[in-house]
């Protein structure tokens, strides 16, 4: 167990400690990121709990989150869904060069702002885009290499923002508790906590699942509507062949 002056110290050996300036734990400490000290004798101390603090937010602003982002995620407590859920992907990016390097028409990337693709970073706790985004750009700007039309393209990503946007709501009310079953006391809790922790592996697990549907999903409503098609042409022939055959009314 180490002496208690070891784990006490004042603001300056804190940041020296943390490798930052006086300033910047005061700034922290006005804008709510950071407890206030403890009070011994006098004097105002921190502690480990403190330089803790400060070494996750040097993390989360090295991510380009904002702070009010910042300050909302370390008030959660959930370390693993930060990691699972919000982890950066590849260097920063702002819109114009976003657009530059995916190699997409301007206006269709920004017809995807206009529909919810493509969405401010500060919707998500960032102050800039990422790999993320830039790989959906390219993967549209892949959609027009292939022949479908810009108009084509912005539709399908429409349905699928608004049909995503939905299915992910009801998700977070489950995990909310909102639905699902009914949590007896202390259980709800419980289970957030071991999902926020597990948060990394569940990612790619559900996504898997997610990425199964769809593709059943698809095959299914493309086979029926082959189908469908299918059987009106065959109605439509059927009318033809009786059209054909009616003989001709004698004047």
């Amino acid at each position: 167990m180490r002496p208690v002056a070891e784990t006490q110290w004042r603001i300056d050996d804190l940041a020296h400690r943390a490798g930052l300036t006086v300033d910047t734990i005061r700034f922290y400490q006005r804008e709510g990121l950071l407890p206030p000290a403890a009070r011994s004798g006098r004097t105002k101390v921190y502690g480990p709990e403190h330089l803790e603090r400060l070494e996750r937010i040097r993390d989360l602003q090295e991510r380009r989150f904002s702070l009010a982002a910042i300050r909302a995620l370390l008030d959660a407590d959930r370390p693993g869904m930060i990691d699972g859920i919000f982890g950066s992907t590849g260097p920063d990016y702002d819109f114009d060069t976003l657009v530059e390097r995916s190699g997409l028409e301007r206006d269709l990337a920004q017809r995807f702002r206009e529909v919810g693709l493509l969405r401010d970073p500060g919707e998500f706790g960032r102050d800039a885009y990422d790999g993320a985004d830039l790989d959906v750009l390219r993967a549209a700007a892949e959609l027009r290499k292939v022949g479908l039309p810009a108009d084509i393209v912005v539709e399908l990503v429409s349905i699928y923002v608004v049909g995503v946007e939905q299915m992910q709501s009801q998700v977070v009310g489950l995990f909310r508790g909102e639905r699902g079953p009914a949590w007896q006391p202390g259980e709800l809790e419980a289970f957030q906590n071991q999902a926020a922790a597990s948060a990394a592996n569940l990612l790619p697990i559900v996504g898997r699942i997610v990425e199964y549907v769809h593709q059943r999903t698809l095959q299914r409503l493309t086979l029926a509507a082959v189908e469908r098609e299918r059987a009106e042409h065959g109605k439509a022939d059927s009318r033809d062949d009786v059209t054909d055959e009616v003989p001709a009314v004698e004047r």
